[in-house]
This record gives structure tokens, C-alpha cells and sequence, in this order.
């Protein structure tokens, strides 16, 4: 995916990705190191533990031999511990044992070449021991595995952390990538749908044109076409900015008349018949929004109609239909119809804001729109006007 990025899309992928993984590698380095330091000082105690029972034995066992008044044979101690181990006499000459470094007699404890030390002086001259020294073997290599342990688990763990940050990355920017993709295609059909009736004029009225009623029918058509295409994107994209309008009491059978013969061209050009059967009816919406919301379904029946087609337009007990024998809406579509830029045929020009439009002002005026398709049949556009919950 991040080759299909464009340079902007790309900063912002890579911003938030690093902005995870740096977040992400500070939060697991402190963990782990306290992890380490509390197991650090738990293999510590545990190793100095051993230590103290070891040396405290020895001392008994010294302590047992002088008030029994017997000998303690030195080379069996270093068969029976783990450790290698010294007896100091008072002024700290070794008397036996097997530490073969110089021990510091006066510290309890100490750290010698990465072995810890531990100094017991319990024996307190007992067969003329003053004092014990322990020198533990293992804790170089509890320590060493527990760094290899931890390294491997945060490599595994960071690892894995990337891959879902690849992954969220990915989802954060699919809907920027989804949008510029929609707007790309949106500018692209607008600009096609933009050029047809551009360039109509522009033969129509160039320098060896000759101003037929033809020629006039065909700029008049053109501008039309422009005409609503512009009123569809100021609706869309500048209402935020616009005049607030307040909706008023409306007559919506004598609107659909006057927009009726607007479309009176349109739909004689592809030879259709527009019927109509109009009760009257009122309802509180302003008149420019109702048009956008009635245009666009009739402009949509005209232009994916086939040609000398009918449509229907029926509007009797609040309901209005505009009913079509056009080339209809797969099932699968008929979800996805009303948002913005989609699309659900390619056959005609257009891109894909009327509909949405049309959601918008239903939305916005508590209408309540149904939708019935059957492919190369027609559609319906079902409007019913809740006149009894308006909220305005």
C-alpha cells in the first residue's frame, strides 16, 4: 500500500508508524529493564542467601568441632558446597580453602571479577578461624542468560508490535487514501461531465456555426446542464456556508410542475413520455432544497433511461414516487447508492453527488426515502413526507 501513497500521504504513514514503534520501544525498553532489575535482585538474594546458609554451616560445624575437641578435616568442605569457599585466621592469612584471589575481609560483601564475595565472622576464633569467605560461581551465567533471554523476548515482542503498527498504519491512512481516490475520480467526472456541454456551446456558437433553432435548442440544453451541475456542487460543498433559509409551507404538486417543464427538453431529446397523477400537497421545506432533491431523481431517470422510455411521477398521501423504465440498480448496489462520489453504473456520465444530495435534504427534513430496482427493469424513488414528527 505505501507504494500507492502520494508524497504527503506517505509523511503522514511514516509519521504516525514511527510515532508508534518510538512510543512503543520506549514503553517495552523500561519495562524490561525493570523487569531486569527486579529479577537481577531476586537471583541476588537468592544467590547471597545460599551464600549465608553455606557459611553459617562451616561456622557451626567449626564452633562444634573446638567445644568437642575435635579436628575439622578442610579438605571435605570443599566436596559438600558449591561454592568455593576460605578460612582466615586473625590476621587474615588464609588457613585453607580454594579462593585463589585477594578478599577484602573487612567488607560483608563484595564484587570481585563478576563474582560476589560474601565474609562471615561468626566463627570468632574457633580452631583459630576468624573468619569465612564464600565466592559464588554461578551468578556470571544466571545473569548472562537472563540478558539473552530478555533481548530475544523484546526483538520477538517489538517485532510483533511492528507488524501491528504496519498494520494501523495502514487502517489510518486507508480512509485519507479513500477519500483522495474518490476526489481524483470525482474532479475527473466532473471535469467529463463538465466538458459535454462546454464544448456543445463552443460549436454551437463558433465562427462558421449558424444560430439554428437546432443550435439554440443545443446551447440552451448546454447551459442547463451547467446550471445544475453547478447548483448540485454549491449545495453540496458551500452549505456550510450559506444563509441559513427557513423552511416554509410549500406547494410541492405546483413545484413539480414548474420543474417538469425545465426537464421538458431533456426528455424529448431521448424521446421519453413523463406522466404525472399530483394531489395537492403541502409541507414545511425550502423551496430550493426540495428542487435540488426532485431534480436530481428525475435528471437521474432521464438520463439512465432508455430511449422512448416512460417515467411516472405520482404524489398522493404524502407520498411521492418517481418511478422509471430505465437500466435499474444491481441489488448489491442499492446500500451504497447514496454516498458521496459512489457510483453504481458506468454507462452515463455523472459523479456520484446527486444521490447524496438527495440523502442529505431527506435527512435534513425528515422525509423518509425507499428505494426499489430491478436490473434492465427501472427504479422507484419512494418519498414519504412524515408530516407529523417535523422538526425544525
Amino acid at each position: 500500500m505505501v507504494i500507492d501513497l502520494t508524497r504527503n500521504e506517505k509523511t503522514t504513514f511514516f509519521r504516525f508508524l514511527g510515532l508508534y514503534l518510538g512510543s512503543s520501544f520506549i514503553l517495552l525498553t523500561i519495562i524490561f529493564w525493570q523487569f531486569y532489575k527486579i529479577e537481577y535482585k531476586l537471583y541476588y538474594d537468592l544467590v547471597s542467601s545460599n551464600m549465608q546458609n553455606i557459611a553459617s554451616k562451616i561456622s557451626a560445624n567449626i564452633i562444634y568441632a573446638d567445644m568437642s575437641n575435635l579436628a575439622i578435616d578442610t579438605s571435605k568442605i570443599s566436596d559438600t558446597i558449591q561454592y568455593k569457599y576460605a578460612l582466615y585466621d586473625k590476621q587474615h592469612q588464609k588457613l585453607a580453602g580454594n579462593i585463589d584471589i585477594d578478599v577484602d575481609i573487612n567488607a560483608p560483601i563484595q564484587k570481585i571479577k563478576g563474582d560476589y564475595i560474601l565474609v562471615d565472622s561468626t566463627p570468632r576464633g574457633h580452631l583459630g578461624v576468624f573468619h569465612i569467605a564464600i565466592q559464588e560461581n554461578s551468578f556470571k551465567k544466571i545473569r548472562t542468560e537472563l540478558l539473552e533471554d530478555m533481548v530475544f523476548y523484546f526483538v520477538v515482542i517489538f517485532s510483533l508490535i511492528s507488524l501491528v503498527g504496519y498494520y494501523l498504519a495502514n487502517l489510518f491512512i486507508s480512509p485519507i487514501i479513500n477519500e483522495r481516490r474518490k476526489l481524483n475520480t470525482f474532479i475527473k467526472d466532473t471535469t467529463h461531465e463538465l466538458n459535454t456541454p462546454i464544448t456543445a456551446i463552443l460549436m454551437s456558437t463558433g465562427k462558421n456555426a449558424a444560430l439554428t433553432e437546432r443550435n439554440m435548442e443545443r446551447i440552451n440544453l448546454s447551459a442547463k446542464r451547467i446550471s445544475e451541475i453547478y447548483k448540485d456542487l454549491v449545495y453540496l460543498f458551500l452549505q456550510e456556508n450559506k444563509r441559513v433559509i427557513e423552511p416554509t409551507i410549500l406547494q410541492l404538486d405546483t413545484t413539480i410542475l414548474e420543474q417538469l417543464k425545465y426537464f421538458e427538453a431533456f426528455a424529448s431529446k431521448k424521446g421519453l413520455k413523463i406522466t404525472h397523477d399530483l394531489e395537492r400537497t403541502t409541507y414545511k421545506i425550502d423551496k430550493e432544497s426540495f428542487i435540488r432533491m426532485f431534480n436530481n431523481i428525475v435528471s437521474n431517470a432521464i438520463k439512465y433511461n432508455k430511449i422512448g422510455g416512460t417515467i411516472n411521477i405520482t404524489l398522493r398521501e404524502n407520498i411521492l414516487k418517481v418511478e422509471d423504465s430505465g437500466i435499474g440498480i444491481k441489488k448489491d448496489r442499492l446500500k451504497d447508492i447514496f454516498k458521496r462520489y459512489y457510483r453504481a453504473t458506468k454507462e452515463q456520465g455523472g459523479f456520484g453527488v446527486g444521490l447524496n444530495i438527495v440523502h442529505q435534504i431527506c435527512k435534513a427534513y425528515n422525509i423518509k426515502v425507499d428505494v426499489k430496482s430491478t436490473e434492465n427493469e427501472g427504479s422507484t424513488f419512494i418519498f414519504k413526507l412524515n408530516k407529523k414528527e417535523e422538526k425544525f
